[in-house]
């Protein structure tokens, strides 16, 4: 039994695939923060949709594809460290800050900001290297964008 336990310990993670693509990794990270507070709303998953289309470029088929693709990934996911890793080996800073901009203006695009969201952003930024001033940058655009509408 312990030789079992062992075996499964060692074995690779199949959370450690490498097919997760950058597109990919990026919209679970949208999903992550949308799902943050265990309520996805129709004004999230639009914001969600401007997201992929502004930092990925991804538009219709392609679009409705990878938002089916990233919802089940993210239901499936043990962890955020495949979809962050995939993004930190591609994208240089400046790409990743616009992403964690488009986090906050998702963030943002209901309600309003929410707590859970909050701490997901943090746990996002951290995972992409970025740090606290930029993190902080990466909010007040992103309020900016909102505002401006």
């Amino acid at each position: 039994m312990l030789a079992r336990l062992l075996e499964r310990i060692q074995a690779p993670s199949s959370d450690d695939s490498p097919d997760t693509t950058v597109e990919l990794a990026a919209a679970v990270l949208l999903i992550e923060v949308a799902w943050a507070d265990h309520h996805v709303t129709d004004a999230e998953l639009e914001a969600i949709e401007r997201s992929l289309g502004a930092v990925l470029k991804v538009s219709g088929e392609d679009l409705s594809a990878l938002m089916g693709e990233s919802r089940r990934a993210q239901r499936e996911s043990v962890g955020l460290h495949r979809f962050t890793k995939a993004i930190v080996d591609a994208w240089s800073a400046e790409q990743r800050f616009d992403l964690l901009v488009q986090l906050w203006r998702l963030a943002y695009c209901d309600a309003g900001l929410d707590k859970y969201e909050e701490a997901a952003i943090r746990k996002i930024a951290d995972l992409l290297y970025v740090d606290h001033p930029r993190f902080i940058a990466a909010k007040l655009k992103a309020k900016r964008l909102v505002a401006v509408g």
